[in-house]
């Protein structure tokens, strides 16, 4: 359900952008927005209190957000906040970057690796995905996730590949188990 509320508002928030023309400034104030409300905790518990009125939150809104971002971010803060969605507003936000970014030809790649990579370990790793992808430029994540063993796993949007030993570990137990139930 998170995931279709993030998609539908997302979306919405994006053609909007597309049509006025304003993404770039759009995604540099929805990221700024962001992380004014990443760093302030307790405004989001204000905003999320079932305790407060929707017209109380409404006027919050107007006066924190109005002047100091554009009239279309502070018109769809206020629709979410209508729509009683602000606890969406995280994912929302990051399907309208990661749509912008998509258009403008950036991957977003998130890769999980036993042991940290090297400089040419991660050089290599997206020089690979930029020769196999459509992207132009891709945006690097590193983890280190011990439990992997060896291999990596790599994410890019909904797709995963996933080379780790653990996974193949997991895959040979389940042949080995219905060999034995078989």
């Amino acid at each position: 359900m998170a995931k279709l509320v993030s998609k539908t508002y997302g979306e919405a928030l994006f053609e909007l952008a597309q049509e006025e023309e304003k993404a770039s400034e759009m995604l540099e104030e929805i990221q700024s927005v962001r992380q004014i409300l990443r760093d302030n905790p307790e405004f989001r518990k204000l905003m999320l209190h079932p305790g407060i009125p929707k017209q109380d939150k409404l006027r919050i809104v107007d006066e924190v957000f109005k002047g100091k971002t554009s009239d279309e971010i502070t018109g769809f803060l206020r629709i979410v906040v209508d729509k009683e969605r602000f606890g969406d507003l995280e994912s929302i936000f990051q399907y309208f970057i990661d749509r912008e970014k998509e258009t403008q030809g950036i991957g977003v790649a998130y890769v999980s690796t036993p042991k940290p990579l090297d400089l040419e370990g991660k050089s290599m790793v997206r020089d690979k995905l930029l020769e196999t992808t459509d992207f132009k430029t891709i945006e690097m994540h590193y983890n280190v996730d011990p439990k992997l063993i060896g291999g990596m796993v790599i994410r890019i949007g909904d797709r995963v590949v996933d080379s780790s030993i653990k996974s193949r570990l997991n895959d040979l137990t389940k042949e080995l188990l219905e060999l034995q139930l078989g």
